[in-house]
């Protein structure tokens, strides 16, 4: 079993900041790619912010210069600083992984449970 565990959140003005951190734990051999998605009410879920192994990193072109993700593989976690954040950032943010389990040799996608956004003056 592998676990994603979502920290960070709330609700903000427009303007502030906000970090989200996610922990992949579990019956982990490797992980490979790992990032966030958010969904807003009534579209579709789309990627945020993502990393591969060789630490190469992809930005939505609307968080560009705005959002900052970053990754420590020696402990499996992943967090997204997200400054000057706009109204149209609310959405349910979610941790996504691919991983290699102990027990599961086959790459898995995962899903963390998912941490509300809110932007709003």
């Amino acid at each position: 079993q592998v676990q994603l565990v979502e920290s960070g959140g709330g609700s903000v003005q427009p303007g502030d900041s906000l970090r989200l951190s996610c922990a992949a734990s579990g019956s982990i051999f490797v992980v490979n790619s790992m990032g966030w998605y958010r969904q807003a009410p009534g579209k579709q879920r789309e990627l945020v912010a993502g990393t591969t192994p060789g630490g190469t990193t992809t930005y939505a072109d609307s968080v560009k210069g705005r959002f900052t993700i970053s990754r420590d593989y020696d402990k499996n976690t992943v967090s997204l600083q997200m400054n000057s954040l706009k109204p149209e950032d609310t959405a349910v943010y979610y941790c996504h992984a691919q991983v290699l389990g102990l027990l599961v040799r086959s790459w898995q996608e995962h899903w963390g449970q998912g941490t509300q956004v809110t932007v709003s003056s």
